[in-house]
């Protein structure tokens, strides 16, 4: 089988969340680490999706994530790659279908960001797998975009323990 993903008390020197387009979940995972570390820190954290089609981050993202004092209208998707996962110490997969895609493709079994943080076995769902009806239904959506990104910005600091 593929290389298992240390969860030991090592210091990390890079951690990368994956989610699918690389504009929801791994990208507020990725800002809300690094606001944790703050500015300077010697640990690189970065995200990355499985599919990362160009497209903007969501209005509710920005909007959330400005809240929390973060800009992303910077942000650059991209493109999970071989080079990404061999280069980072820890791999965290926002969702399970992005589990099984880094263990069929790159051959490295890696953590659900609910198990590593908060202890459950369970994903963090995308947008539309939670909500089908996303697209008619707004405000229900928008309230789901927001308990996902507070979910994880109260989450993330978790894995400080392991870098500092």
């Amino acid at each position: 089988m593929g290389k298992e993903e240390s969860l030991s008390s090592e210091r990390l020197q890079s951690v990368l969340f994956v989610c699918t387009g690389n504009i929801f979940r791994s990208v507020t995972a990725e800002y809300a680490l690094k606001t944790g570390l703050g500015v300077g820190t010697p640990c690189i954290v970065s995200s990355a999706g499985i599919e990362a089609k160009p497209q903007p981050v969501h209005d509710w993202v920005q909007i959330r994530l400005r809240e929390k004092g973060i800009d992303p209208s910077h942000h650059v998707q991209r493109q999970l790659t071989m080079e990404m996962i061999e280069s980072a110490d820890l791999v965290v997969a926002m969702g399970r279908n992005h589990q099984i895609f880094i263990r069929e493709q790159f051959g490295r079994n890696v953590p659900l960001f609910n198990h590593i943080c908060l202890g459950l076995d369970t994903p963090i769902l995308d947008l539309h797998e939670a909500i089908p009806d996303w697209e008619t239904n707004f405000e229900r959506a928008r309230t789901y975009v927001f308990s996902v990104i507070d979910t994880i910005w109260a989450a993330a600091p978790t894995i400080l323990s392991r870098i500092r």
